[in-house]
C-alpha cells in the first residue's frame, strides 16, 4: 500500500502574477484528492501601479517580473520540477487590463520558456470555487444558506453568490486595494481625505453590482490575504483551516484603527512589508463596505486563495469534479432558457452525445475534458433560432461565444460555439472566422466533436426522444450502432445519410444502423 501511495504522489507548482506581488506555491498530491503545500513564496511587484496609473506595464516592472520568475525557476530546480506539465503560470487583472499584455507575456516566455496564462474573469471565478470546495466542510451551513463568497484583490473584487451550494451569480467589480490607492494618487488626493474617499469609491462601485443588497438573508465569506491577516489579529487562537466568524463591528473598528495611521506606522507595528501595509487599509475598507451592502452583522473569513484552486486543478489534471461540471451545465441551461430553446430536445441530444463520446473513446482519442465541451455544444446548438431560422447555426455560435457561462474562458466559449456552428450545413473551412485561428489540436477536436454531435442529432431527428440507448462497435471498418427495441429507423436513416458525411470524412468509416430485427445500411 505504501509503495502504491508513493507512486501516486505528484509534485506541481503554480505561479500567480498578481496585482501587487508574484506568488508561487509548490505542492504534492495524490489521485485521491489530497493536496499538501510544500512551500509558498511571495515577492512584491506592484504591476497594478503601472496598469492603473498609466495603462501600461513599464519596462522596469517587466524586468522585475523576469527576475522573479527566473528566481522561482531556481527554486523549482531544487524540487526537480521542470516538466511544463507540472508548472502553471497565470496572471490576473493587472496584466489582463494593460495595453501591452501581449508584449508582457511574450517577454516572460522569451526569458523563461514559460507561457503565461492570462485568466479572464470567468476563469478566476471557477478557480475561487475550486479553492473552497475542499474546505466546505469547515463552513457551517454552506450547503443550506445563501452565501456571498468574495475576495478583494489588488485590482478587482470577485464574488460568487450561492444558494444551497448552487451558484446563482458570479461577477467582478473594479474595486481593489491597489486600484483604490492608485485612483487617489492619480488625482493627488490629500492623505487626510483618503479614508472618506476610499469609502466613497467602494460604496459607488458596490452600488453597481447585482448583489441582493440585504434583501434576502445572506452570509458573507471573505477571502484574501488582508482578511486572513485581520482574522489572525482578531482570533489568534482560531484554527486557520476553518471559517472564522467575526462581528462586523470588529472589522469596522480595526479598519478605522489602520486608517488612522500612516503606512510606515502600520508596517512597523504589525511587521508587514511596506507593499502589504499600503494595501491593507483600502482592502479592509472594501470588505467593510461589502458587508454593509449585504447588511450582515457578522462575516466569516476562510484561508483559501486562488493558488489553492489552481493547485487543486493541477493535481486533478484539469478533470473537473462532478459538482463543478453540474454548476457549469446549470449555467448553460439558464442561457438556453433565456433564448427559449427546445429544452427537451436539447437535453436528449446531450444524453445521446455523451453515449457516443464514451463508447467511441478509443476512436476519437479525446480526454474527459472534451466531454463537457460536447455537452455544452449539444445543449446550446439551437439557441440561434431565437434570432432567426436562416443560418441559425451561425447565430448559435455568436450567442454562445458572447455569453457568460460560469467558469469558462472566452477561448472555451469560442470552441463550444464552433462545435455548435458545425452541427449542420458546411463542414469547417480554413476561411471560417474563429476556426482558422485555432491551434491544430483544437481544430481537430472541434471537427471530431461536431461529427459526434451530428450523429447524436440524427438519432433524435424525429425530436420524439424515442431512442434512449444504443451500443456502438466497429466492424469491417464501419461504425455499427445497434438500437434495441426499434425496427423502423427510416427517419434516422435519412438523417444519418444527410448529416453523417463529416463523421466519415473525419474518422474514415461509414455508419451502419441496426434495429432489433433488421439491419439498415447507409452509404451503399
Amino acid at each position: 500500500m505504501a509503495s502504491d501511495s508513493l507512486h501516486q504522489l505528484r509534485q506541481v507548482a503554480v505561479i500567480e502574477i498578481g496585482t501587487t506581488a508574484i506568488r508561487m506555491a509548490i505542492a504534492e498530491g495524490t489521485v485521491q484528492g489530497k493536496v499538501r503545500t510544500l512551500e509558498s513564496l511571495t515577492i512584491p511587484v506592484a504591476i497594478g501601479n503601472d496598469t492603473y496609473l498609466t495603462g501600461q506595464i513599464s519596462r522596469t516592472t517587466i524586468e522585475q517580473c523576469v527576475n522573479v520568475l527566473r528566481g522561482y525557476q531556481e527554486k523549482l530546480r531544487e524540487y526537480r520540477l521542470s516538466d511544463l506539465e507540472n508548472i502553471r503560470v497565470v496572471a490576473t487583472s493587472a496584466v489582463r487590463e494593460a495595453d501591452n499584455t501581449l508584449a508582457f507575456i511574450d517577454r516572460m516566455y522569451i526569458a523563461t520558456g514559460w507561457e503565461v496564462d492570462v485568466l479572464d474573469v470567468a476563469e478566476v471565478h471557477r478557480i475561487i470555487y475550486q479553492s473552497i470546495q475542499s474546505k466546505r466542510e469547515n463552513i457551517t451551513g454552506f450547503g443550506q444558506d445563501r452565501w456571498v463568497i468574495a475576495e478583494v484583490g489588488g485590482g478587482n473584487t470577485e464574488y460568487l453568490q450561492m444558494q444551497h451550494g448552487e451558484i446563482e451569480l458570479s461577477n467582478a467589480v473594479r474595486l481593489g486595494s491597489l486600484r483604490l490607492r492608485s485612483v487617489l494618487k492619480k488625482y493627488h488626493t490629500p492623505e487626510a481625505q483618503w479614508p472618506r474617499m476610499l469609502r466613497s469609491h467602494a460604496q459607488r462601485a458596490l452600488a453597481e453590482t447585482r448583489l441582493l443588497h440585504g434583501e434576502v438573508p445572506t452570509k458573507l465569506l471573505s477571502l484574501g490575504g488582508e482578511m486572513r491577516f485581520f482574522a489572525s489579529i482578531a482570533r489568534p487562537e482560531s484554527d486557520p483551516e476553518k471559517a472564522i466568524r467575526i462581528r462586523l463591528i470588529e472589522l469596522e473598528q480595526f479598519t478605522d484603527h489602520i486608517l488612522e495611521q500612516n503606512v510606515d506606522e502600520v508596517s512597523r507595528k504589525y511587521h508587514l512589508p511596506l507593499p502589504d501595509a499600503e494595501t491593507l487599509g483600502p482592502a479592509l475598507v472594501a470588505n467593510t463596505e461589502l458587508a454593509r451592502t449585504l447588511k450582515v452583522d457578522h462575516l466569516y473569513v476562510l484561508s483559501a486563495s486562488l493558488r489553492d484552486g489552481l493547485l487543486r486543478e493541477m493535481i486533478d489534471r484539469d478533470v473537473w469534479s462532478d459538482e463543478l461540471v453540474n454548476q457549469i451545465v446549470r449555467s448553460a441551461t439558464d442561457v438556453g432558457r433565456k433564448f427559449q430553446f427546445d429544452e427537451a430536445h436539447a437535453q436528449h441530444v446531450v444524453r445521446l452525445a455523451k453515449l457516443l463520446f464514451n463508447q467511441l473513446e478509443q476512436l476519437h482519442g479525446l480526454d474527459r475534458r472534451y466531454e463537457l465541451l460536447l455537452v455544452l455544444s449539444a445543449l446550446l446548438h439551437e439557441i440561434g433560432l431565437y434570432i432567426g431560422t436562416s443560418s441559425f447555426h451561425k447565430h448559435s455560435m455568436y450567442l454562445i461565444s458572447n455569453s457568460e457561462l460560469f467558469g469558462l474562458s472566452r477561448k472555451q466559449l469560442t470552441f463550444i460555439g464552433l462545435v455548435a456552428r458545425y452541427h449542420r450545413r458546411a463542414s469547417p473551412k480554413a476561411s471560417h472566422s474563429g476556426f482558422t485561428n485555432l491551434k491544430r489540436k483544437d481544430r481537430i477536436a472541434v471537427v471530431k466533436l461536431a461529427a459526434l454531435l451530428r450523429i447524436a442529432l440524427a438519432l433524435d431527428s424525429s425530436r420524439s426522444q424515442r431512442i434512449h440507448d444504443f451500443e456502438c462497435f466497429i466492424e469491417r471498418q464501419q461504425l455499427v450502432i445497434t438500437i434495441p427495441e426499434l425496427t423502423d429507423l427510416s427517419m434516422e436513416q435519412l438523417a444519418i445519410q444527410q448529416n453523417g458525411g463529416l463523421f466519415q470524412d473525419t474518422f474514415g468509416m461509414k455508419i451502419l444502423l441496426r434495429g432489433t430485427q433488421e439491419e439498415q445500411r447507409f452509404w451503399k
